[in-house]
């Protein structure tokens, strides 16, 4: 043994050997390391790439009171999770993505010219042809929705098929268009050359150009109307030609029947005065505003014992699934300007549904002080814009610094009940836009920590807002939503712009919009304790007592307490 030990010794005393002695020894260390990682990989089945959100956007923490710091690199700008000082700016945000896993085409989609085995099995969906499509006079004219992110031909017809509509179109790779009958003239299948953004293999029509399907499975579905909206009853118009200018005599007249009708002329509104079926659009001719009482129209249908036909001075109006496409074309501004107004609010108050209100009432696009993805590829192409470009008509902040109010030149300032404001920031900050928080959220330590320190931000950006803002518009959220019509006609007014009054009441009938939750989440418990309530009631008192010294009117009486 001793002997075998000073052989060794003597081996590694020869530097050359010792050498390459030592590098044999290291990389096969590393093959066994790396061989090991691989077999631990394999047998978990986890996936090793890293997990990032879709939008490709990175977070920045603000700083300073009910500030959000900004940083531009280029054209590009970081999205902001909004938040008050006090939040330590260590604090994890939890993201508002979410995966929601891809959308496979199956044979409800054409591959360019060519169609798969599968399709002609199934025939759920027929590729007809790419069409010419018209900005002013579109050839589907039913519900349109854009995904500049993940739209896929699936999703398009599963969309359309859904409302009962006979044909889906794909135009510039992210929109979908629905109808009932197709009016535009067919083209070259070569123009209809896009990518659909949500799938590569597949082509979402082109520039001004529709990739349409005809809808096999969707005709049994198209004669139910259940989602038409009941509107009311309303006294026969002065001019009934010009309100309601198409006209039919149906027998045995029913709700269905007037309302297919309605549809399939690709008008709106489906009035029912007896045997009368008369369809058309809100004018100022028949605004829909001035509504009466239901018994005048209680008489019963031909068709249908349990169904309402009104009579021949009251009509029982119902909306159609048809989109009033009056008020859906937005450009940015011809000219730029350098006028900028702000559309500020508290995070929850209904920054983007006014956005989405505003772009239907003026035709124009708004903007940004920030960058989010999930809005641009929802249809915000202002989102994109740097906000100093001048181009939008105004633009979305939650700023409350003075530099920051001080940029602008004019505000119109949403303020919203802050009960629901802090429920629906809540809700996107754990759910994302349209999401809503777990239980487990509410009832951890997060909702707690959040009303601490966003309850304050509440009052303090209204304050702000009001003490440095140069023009100030106040909108209260409950108001826009009770009274939407004239709210709408100030805030245009308030833009600098001609209003119309015909574009104002196609607004009225497509308010939702794409960011609109179905209502906040009922809770099983009451989420404010007595103390959280002491402390809101009093931000309450002291922005109600700063909107009347400006001279305007009061917090709404939904607000606590009066």
């Amino acid at each position: 043994m001793a002997r075998l030990l000073l052989k060794v010794q003597r081996y590694f005393r020869r530097k050359p050997v010792r050498f390459f002695s030592f590098i044999l020894l290291y990389l096969t260390a590393g093959s066994l390391v790396f061989l090991h990682s691989s077999f631990s990989s394999d047998r978990s089945g986890r996936s090793r790439e890293p997990l990032v959100p879709d939008t490709g956007i990175t977070t920045e923490e603000g700083h300073g009171l009910s500030r959000i710091g900004r940083v531009f690199k280029g054209s590009k700008r970081p999205l902001h999770h909004y938040r008050p000082h006090q939040m330590k700016a260590n604090e994890q945000e939890t993201p508002e993505w979410a995966s929601r896993g891809a959308e496979h085409t199956t044979s409800w989609s054409h591959r360019g010219n060519r169609r798969t085995s599968k399709d002609t099995e199934d025939e759920r969906a027929k590729y007809i042809g790419c069409y010419i499509d018209d900005t002013q006079k579109r050839s589907l004219r039913g519900v349109s929705f854009f995904d500049y992110k993940k739209m896929t031909v699936f999703r398009c017809q599963d969309n359309c098929a859904e409302r009962g509509y006979l044909y889906a179109g794909l135009e510039f790779g992210a929109e979908c268009y629905c109808g009932h009958k197709i009016q535009g003239q067919n083209t070259s299948e070569n123009e209809c050359n896009m990518e659909c953004k949500g799938e590569k293999i597949n082509l979402c029509g082109g520039a001004n150009r529709l990739s349409i399907y005809r809808l096999e499975l969707s005709q049994e579905s198209a004669r139910r109307y259940g989602s038409a909206l009941f509107k009311g009853c309303f006294h026969r118009p002065d001019n009934v030609t010009l309100a309601l200018p198409v006209s039919a005599v149906i027998e045995k007249m029913s709700v269905d029947k007037c309302v297919d009708m309605c549809t399939e002329k690709e008008l709106v509104l489906a009035a029912l005065s007896g045997d009368h079926c008369l369809c058309g659009f809100p004018t100022s001719h028949f605004t829909l505003h001035e509504h009466e009482d239901e018994q005048l129209c209680a008489q019963h249908c031909s068709g249908e014992d349990f169904e309402s036909c009104g009579n021949e001075n009251y009509f029982v109006v119902y909306q159609t699934q048809v989109q009033d496409n009056r008020c859906m074309d937005r450009r940015f501004l011809p000219a730029r300007t350098k006028f900028l107004v702000a559309l500020a609010s508290f995070p929850g108050a209904g920054n983007t549904w006014a956005r989405h209100l505003i772009e239907l009432a003026t035709g124009l696009y708004t903007g940004s002080f920030y960058f989010d993805g999930s809005l641009y590829n929802k249809g915000f192409k202002g989102e994109r814009d740097h906000w100093r470009s001048g181009r939008t008509i105004c633009i979305k902040t939650h700023e409350s610094g003075k530099k920051e109010i001080e940029a602008f030149d004019a505000s119109i300032l949403m303020i919203r009940n802050p009960y629901k404001a802090l429920m629906a920031e809540f809700n996107r900050k754990y759910g994302g836009h349209i999401g809503f928080a777990s239980q487990a959220h509410w009832k951890g330590k997060e909702w707690p920590e959040f009303v601490k320190n966003y309850a304050p931000w509440w009052a303090s950006h209204t304050l702000d807002w009001l003490k440095y803002g140069k023009r100030v518009h106040v909108v209260h959220f409950e108001e826009l939503k009770r009274d939407l019509f004239s709210q709408m006609k100030k805030m245009v007014v308030f833009l600098g712009l001609e209003v119309s009054e015909d574009r104002l009441l196609c607004v009225e009938g497509q308010k939702d919009g794409n960011f609109k939750r179905s209502g906040l989440r009922k809770l099983e418990y009451d989420p404010y304790t007595n103390e959280m309530r002491a402390s809101i009631d009093g931000f309450i008192r002291i922005v109600n007592m700063a909107l009347k010294k400006r001279n305007m009117s009061g917090v709404p009486e939904e607000y606590r307490p009066r």
